[in-house]
């Protein structure tokens, strides 16, 4: 080939390494080539590790499949690889099994089911947008173990037990509305495809038959081989599966059994690896997902198809449950409600991603120094905030600041009370109102001394807050006679001035938050002695209040974090009244209100701070005066990194 008057020896380092920057790289003079067939290749190519990037930490997703790096702060080579994972959701509104649902795991609509106890069916239908649940209308038919088809705002629910109906209806994703019925009344039965175009197929009473939907009406079309009930079902109208199952009485054998329609017979084909019923499917004729069920035990385990056979996932549920709804794609989907043996609300997600993603969830703090209960508010961040005031056996006037880990005491507030709103900062706060008897006062915070400030127009405790120490509002509470208020004050850091009313009272709603020109407020009750609780959220923007939408659960005594804005928001627990306190979140994205991750304990009373993405509850009441604190973090998701080795 001929000499080459640039040799790779040259740039060979005393370390052994070849130089970086000509080592394998660079122009050579064709001169330097004798062979003609390459005589006019001027530039080696690039060297194998330079198409391999350094960087000094892992990068950010999205990064491809099988994409290789070297980590420089490691010292090792990193690949992304796929996993497949179920991971915890927002739960549903109310507790039931016997739920189906359909669309995808980011935007469907979950209806029916049946509480047990009280053994009733429902018509509840809630609505899922990836984060949480919303209500939606309920079904026109209460029923449970009925056929789910379509989308979010175009679904289709036909037959189900209530006792058992032939009822179908579609939804138009604000209300239900009856159209033409099964030929053969079943529930237990599979249903997939549109509203405009669903098959539906098995089910009790056992029945054999299949049935075709063009938007209009059903036609009966041929029978499944195996009569069963309470299997799992994927696809769409002309491309179906069924697996799984239940037989008749008196044997009710339990089935893995799988057959597959091609738009005009069902053919067997491999089984399931775990015989089931009860359990749930999601998926394409050829690319399906079947999990949970029982055999009578509960299932975990999710198996994959891939159009031939059937095998087990390395992803298993967290709560193994039956009479679950499923809906979504083989890669993407989702699992709500079911029993085990109580009736869950748990949803979980299903993701085959680069990513690892790990659900919103509360986690333990440090502990404050003096138990408390009636704080009613908060200020700060989740990792500089404080507060004041309370009840322990009696009014108590200590001060608080967190540091994110750990609780220090500050200065006391000038008085001992308890329910006074306080917001702010961690070293610029305001408090105002509270005790009993209930009080004007108003005092002004510096990160450790407190100094008296303007007094409100009238006395106020139990009320909501936002806004900073010199733009401040404080709406609604109840006043000297425990009585409810809709009313509103505005502070600019030395003077209360009454502002426009409420559209309805909201005492004892302590969830709130935002600022003096965006503001959002939600629960309470018109009347404390009755306990007629109020689940309407409202709005400030600095002049008066606005309706918005209701909130998922109806309480007073509850808790939310301090917001910068009222484009989100959160309430956490709460009193229901004669029934008890509540752990339900709820959470608005600034359209709807929305389920959260379930507090770890029932509570109401408690204070809070930080927002939707780093947030503190703290204290509160959960059958004693608690001295815990709770910290909030939303869902996240990281690059599923594998390191490459030797061995």
């Amino acid at each position: 080939m001929g000499a080459r008057t640039r040799g790779f020896a040259n740039n060979v380092l005393t370390s052994g390494k070849l130089d970086a920057t000509d080592g394998l790289t660079g122009n050579l003079a064709s001169t330097n080539f004798a062979n003609a067939t390459v005589t006019n290749i001027e530039e080696l190519p690039p060297a194998v590790g330079s198409a391999i990037s350094s960087v000094a930490g892992n990068p950010a997703a999205p990064v491809a499949v099988g994409k290789i790096w070297y980590n420089t702060s490691t010292d090792s080579f990193n690949i992304a690889a796929s996993t497949a994972a179920w991971s915890s959701g927002a739960p549903l509104s109310s507790t039931r099994h016997a739920i189906r649902a359909t669309g995808t795991q980011t935007s469907n609509i979950a209806f029916g089911g049946r509480f047990s106890p009280p053994n009733v069916w429902t018509g509840d239908a809630e609505e899922y947008n990836g984060s949480g649940w919303s209500t939606t209308s309920d079904l026109n038919t209460a029923r449970g173990y009925s056929g789910a088809a379509g989308t979010q705002t175009a679904g289709l629910a036909a037959g189900g037990a209530s006792p058992t109906t032939g009822a179908t209806e579609t939804y138009d994703g604000t209300s239900w509305t009856e159209v033409n019925d099964f030929n053969t009344i079943r529930y237990g039965h599979s249903m997939v495809g549109t509203q405009t175009a669903a098959l539906a197929y098995a089910g009790a009473n056992h029945a054999l038959s299949s049935e075709s939907w063009d938007g209009t009406s059903w036609t009966t079309t041929n029978s499944i081989n195996t009569n069963r009930q309470l299997g799992g079902g994927a696809g769409n109208q002309t491309s179906a599966i069924l697996f799984g199952g239940e037989g008749p009485a008196p044997s009710y054998t339990v089935y893995a059994n799988t057959e597959e329609w091609n738009g005009t017979s069902w053919s067997e084909v491999n089984d399931l690896n775990t015989a089931r019923h009860q359990l749930a499917g999601a998926g394409l004729e050829t690319a399906a997902l079947a999990f949970g069920g029982q055999p009578p035990n509960y299932i975990s385990a999710t198996e994959k198809y891939d159009g031939s056979s059937w095998t087990t996932s390395s992803a298993s549920l967290s709560t193994a449950r039956a009479g679950l709804a499923g809906t979504g794609t083989s890669t993407s989907a989702i699992a709500a409600g079911g029993f085990n043996p109580s009736d869950t609300g748990a949803t979980e997600e299903y993701n085959v991603s680069l990513n690892v993603i790990t659900g919103a969830a509360w986690a333990s703090g440090g502990n404050m120094n003096t138990s408390r209960r009636a704080i009613s508010g908060g200020a700060g961040t989740a990792t500089a905030g404080m507060s004041v005031g309370g009840y322990n056996t009696t009014q108590i006037n200590s001060t608080e600041e967190y540091d994110g880990s750990a609780w220090t005491s500050s200065g006391n507030y000038p008085s001992s009370l308890y329910y006074l709103a306080h917001g702010g900062t961690q070293t610029a706060a305001w408090a105002a109102g509270g005790g009993d008897p209930v009080i004007t006062t108003g005092n002004n915070y510096d990160g450790s001394t407190w100094t008296a400030s303007g007094s409100l127009p009238a006395a106020r405790k139990l009320q909501g807050r936002a806004g900073t120490q010199t733009a401040g509002v404080f709406w609604s509470g109840n006043d000297s006679g425990n009585s409810s208020t809709n009313t509103t004050d505005e502070y600019d850091g030395s003077t209360w001035t009454s502002g426009n009313t409420m559209n309805k009272h909201h005492g004892s709603g302590h969830s709130s938050g935002g600022s003096q020109t965006a503001a959002v407020a939600v629960g309470g009750t018109n009347d404390p002695n009755s306990y007629e609780l109020v689940d309407d959220s409202e709005f400030y923007d600095g002049t008066s209040w606005t309706t918005g939408p209701l909130s998922t659960v109806s309480v007073q005594s509850n808790g939310g974090l301090n917001q910068s804005s009222n484009s989100t928001g959160m309430t956490i627990g709460g009193y229901l009244g004669p029934p008890g306190t509540t752990n339900a979140v709820a959470i608005y994205d600034g359209s709807v209100w929305s389920t959260g991750a379930y507090f770890p304990t029932s509570i109401q009373q408690q204070g809070g701070f930080g927002d939707l993405t780093a947030g503190v509850v703290n204290g509160g009441n959960d059958g004693s005066h608690r001295n815990e604190t709770v910290e909030y973090s939303p869902e996240t998701s990281a690059l599923n990194v594998e390191s490459l080795t030797t061995s």
